[in-house]
């Protein structure tokens, strides 16, 4: 058994983590932390969880609970990883971190973008930025992943393969995304309470939301990003838009870079969040307008799943030597 902590397991994605592991092979959490549920147990915390995380208990975090583990998943607010982050690393346990701290290349990037100085720059090499559909080889031989963000999986799984193959012009993209509430974390917050997203749909983070230098970043080129909130719990659909130098066939593109993959499936209708909601699955779509000389893709995950436990789940499968697909499916609950 590999016995893994979760840090932040009170949140949205420590509690599908919690979820998916009930069901993995191999992988158990052995600890899970979390500083304003401590003391509670996982299933007061995440009822739906009482009848599989009977003897756990959220606790406060201590470099000593890193004892005698195998694996590490963080699911922390961005900042809070680059404190920590040395004494994992230092121990050799394997990480997978699901916050902004070292996504990016360089320090100057980060500032930029999250308006406050990185405090541990010199770490940021050491991270492989988690998208296993581009990323595989290099994660699978990392101690250290940093999985990528929700908006930004989505994006990058609808236009890399396209950028990669030069049907669009990498400096012409634009995305508008949209993504359920629980993207906003567990937290109360008036933007996402019942009240205030039911039956609206806004746009929010307008021309500086920060998961636009890691699509850049991962695409090669400049990018104007809009997301949305939806009034739905659960799901993000990305819809992107390039310039294309020539006609060209971007369906066929999709179908040769992921064809062979388990978890991103190519079909030629306009995906659905509800195809994938509870599931690590991806559906991407794309066409080219011979009128406007562009080409358009869509991408549809769910941003609990794919766009971050699922995912993160899936890069430490491959950091550990097991089936990347264990404990994982592309299968969504419907309806």
């Amino acid at each position: 058994m590999i016995r893994t902590a979760i840090l932040g397991a009170s949140g949205y994605v420590g509690g599908e983590l919690l979820r998916c592991l009930a069901a993995h092979p191999a992988i158990r959490a052995t600890k899970v932390f979390g500083d304003s549920r401590a003391g509670q147990a996982v299933g007061a915390v995440h009822p739906h969880l009482a009848p599989v995380c009977e003897a756990l208990a959220i606790e406060r975090f201590e470099e000593t609970g890193l004892d005698e583990l195998d694996l590490v998943f963080a699911a922390l607010p961005h900042g809070h990883s680059q404190r920590i982050a040395s004494a994992i690393l230092a121990r050799g346990i394997p990480f997978v971190d699901l916050g902004a701290d070292f996504r990016l290349d360089d320090a100057e990037t980060y500032e930029r973008w999250y308006g406050h100085a990185h405090e541990a720059p010199a770490l940021l090499d050491r991270f492989v930025y988690g998208i296993p559909e581009i990323n595989r080889v290099a994660i699978r031989g990392s101690k250290a992943v940093a999985a990528a963000g929700c908006y930004a999986t989505a994006a990058i799984l609808a236009l890399k393969p396209l950028i990669d193959a030069g049907l669009v012009d990498p400096h012409s993209l634009v995305v508008d995304a949209a993504s359920g509430v629980s993207g906003a974390g567990r937290e109360l917050k008036e933007s996402s309470a019942f009240n205030t997203a039911a039956g609206s749909l806004s746009a929010y983070g307008l021309l500086a939301h920060r998961h636009t230098a890691e699509m850049e970043m991962a695409l090669g080129g400049t990018l104007l990003f809009t997301p949305h909130l939806a009034p739905m719990t659960r799901g993000i659909l990305a819809t992107c838009y390039g310039t294309a130098p020539a006609p060209c066939d971007p369906l066929q593109a999709l179908h040769a870079a992921y064809d062979a993959e388990p978890f991103v499936h190519v079909t030629p209708e306009p995906p659905a969040t509800k195809w994938v909601s509870g599931s690590n699955g991806a559906r991407v779509t794309a066409c080219y307008d011979e009128r406007t000389a562009r080409v358009l893709a869509l991408c549809a995950i769910d941003n609990l799943g794919k766009g971050a436990a699922g995912q993160m789940i899936q890069c430490a499968n491959l950091m550990l030597g097991l089936d990347e697909s264990a404990g994982l499916s592309p299968i969504g609950v419907y309806p």
